[in-house]
């Protein structure tokens, strides 16, 4: 599988200009791509106003990216503000090129910036099959958790987090990123954000894309950039079947309550 990863500065609560700027850059890949992955709250930034920016699911930009997705026969991910039933979300959606949508509502609300204030967490982690893969998608905060990103009984094949996780914790980001990797013998992918917020935080990004091993296939991206690389599901199952660390993993359940 090609996937793309789109890390790119953000207009603060500026959502018409996030929208813009996200359609030319999704209207410019020329290569035959199978994912494209966008930060987290691409549209606005991660604001703790969600009045400000939020849309909802039949949003005419949410029917735009469905648009492309299905004419350039590729699916985008990314994640949004949503207001649902009075309640705001931090929503990571999956358009596959079939129009078919899937979301994901972020579970681990950042505490730090009071995110769990004004938005609502979600429940359950989601599986997403797409062209043969199992794909499992989070949101920046989730990556802090391991257990409930645990590969039990090699649930998935690619973990994906959507991000803007700023330069004071980055350190942070890069190790955590890696072990995930390595203990779920998976491919991991990593979209962060770059440039500058209100809030005074810088990000110079580190999007990277690492294999089931924890070698860097992208090394950690500095600075706006579109970076493709071409992922093996056959290899990754080769090195699962051999290796066997997943089949002596302990096993366990989360009580999401």
């Amino acid at each position: 599988m090609k996937v793309a990863v789109l890390q790119s500065p953000l207009a603060w609560e500026n959502v018409e200009e996030n929208k813009k700027q996200f359609i030319k850059q999704l209207n410019e890949i020329q290569q035959d791509v199978d994912l494209v992955v966008l930060p987290e709250m691409f549209t606005s930034g991660f604001t703790m106003q969600p009045e400000r920016v939020y849309m909802t699911m039949e949003d005419e930009f949410l029917a735009h990216l469905t648009e492309i997705a299905n004419q350039k026969n590729m699916a985008i991910i990314g994640s949004v503000v949503i207001k649902e039933n009075q309640q705001f979300f931090n929503r990571l959606l999956f358009i596959e090129p079939s129009k078919e949508l899937h979301y994901y509502d972020k579970r681990h609300l950042f505490s730090l910036a009071g995110e769990e204030k004004v938005y609502t967490a979600g429940q359950n982690r989601i599986i997403v099959n797409y062209k043969g893969w199992r794909i499992c998608p989070l949101v920046c905060y989730d990556l802090r958790f391991p257990v409930f990103a645990r590969n039990s009984k090699a649930e998935y094949d690619l973990l994906i987090y959507v991000a803007s996780w700023p330069d004071q914790r980055i350190y942070a980001w890069d190790t955590i990123i890696k072990a995930r990797a390595i203990e779920n013998m998976s491919y991991v992918i990593g979209v962060n954000r770059c440039g500058s917020d209100e809030n005074n935080n810088v990000y110079s990004g580190h999007s990277q894309v690492i294999d089931y091993m924890g070698k860097y296939l992208i090394e950690p991206l500095v600075g706006q950039q579109v970076a493709t690389v071409s992922l093996d599901l056959g290899l990754q199952n080769k090195a699962r079947d051999r290796f066997g660390f997943l089949r002596d993993a302990d096993q366990f359940s989360i009580d999401l309550k």
